[in-house]
């Protein structure tokens, strides 16, 4: 099924993932909001180019993930000015490394929130609107680490099995109302959350940063090579697809084989 007239949400969308798969659903006539941090002339030059390379409409909010009146208008703006959220993908997320007796608390707080809770949030305001129009895709990104732990990544690998489940709970709740919802659950993509974690764990395990890419990340990964972003781009497609109707409720795994150990 073409994307052509429908409008996606996709949060944490100003690089890496998410804009690899805001500029898929672009590119397949879907209208959408990116969401995320940055440079706000970077962001400018992103959205538009959205707008010129694919001929729909892209909207930029700003909304902040840790509260949850900016992610519901988020949402809002979505049905306001494009006329409606038909598929969702809850992707901002962060980053910490540090062993549990070290691991400071406000991070701890903070990656629940914008990992976990954000998700939520944006379900709840997104599913009213897909209920009513009998149609409706939520993806959630959440990880090889939603399956699956490593050590110093208590917030992350908690927030992400908590993606899990809420995956399974709203599949359950809309199954019967033409909504799927799924999880994504990437290995290790090239992306800057990956390449900005590197030098904690070096700092972490008192090795380099060579040996971390090599022995720690690559080491999880079967095929030794990091997943791209087009790599789960095409799998967020396929999920909005009507071939995917009746796959929900699932955690569609793309790690290079790292979970089949």
């Amino acid at each position: 099924m073409s994307l052509q007239g429908k409008v996606a949400v996709v949060t944490g969308s100003t690089s890496g993932i998410g804009l690899a798969i805001a500029r898929a659903f672009a590119k397949d006539g879907a209208n959408v909001v990116i969401n995320g941090l940055g440079d706000a002339a970077a962001i400018e030059t992103e959205r538009s180019k959205i707008e010129t390379d694919f001929g729909v409409k892209a909207l930029y909010s700003p909304a902040n993930m840790l509260k949850h009146e900016e992610i519901e208008a988020m949402v809002k703006l979505a049905e306001t000015e494009l006329g409606a959220c038909d598929v969702l993908v809850n992707n901002a997320g962060i980053q910490y490394v540090a062993p549990v007796e070290d691991f400071p608390i406000e991070k701890w707080d903070q990656i629940i929130a914008i990992n976990l809770s954000a998700a939520f949030y944006a379900s709840r305001a997104a599913i009213p609107g897909m209920k009513a129009r009998k149609w409706g895709r939520i993806i959630n990104t959440a990880s090889a680490h939603a399956l699956v732990a490593s050590p110093f990544k208590s917030a992350y690998v908690s927030a992400k099995h908590g993606i899990a489940g809420l995956t399974k709970t709203i599949a359950l709740e809309v199954a019967t109302f033409g909504i799927t919802c799924n999880a994504i659950c990437p290995g290790y993509v090239w992306t800057p959350l990956v390449e900005h974690q590197i030098p904690e764990q070096a700092k972490a395990r008192g090795i380099t940063e060579e040996q971390v890419k090599r022995d720690v990340l690559l080491a999880a990964q079967p095929t030794k090579e990091f997943v791209t972003v087009e790599e789960v781009a095409d799998l967020a497609m396929w999920l909005t697809s009507d071939g995917a109707r009746s796959i929900t409720g699932t955690m569609q795994v793309i790690d290079g084989g790292w979970t089949a150990e």
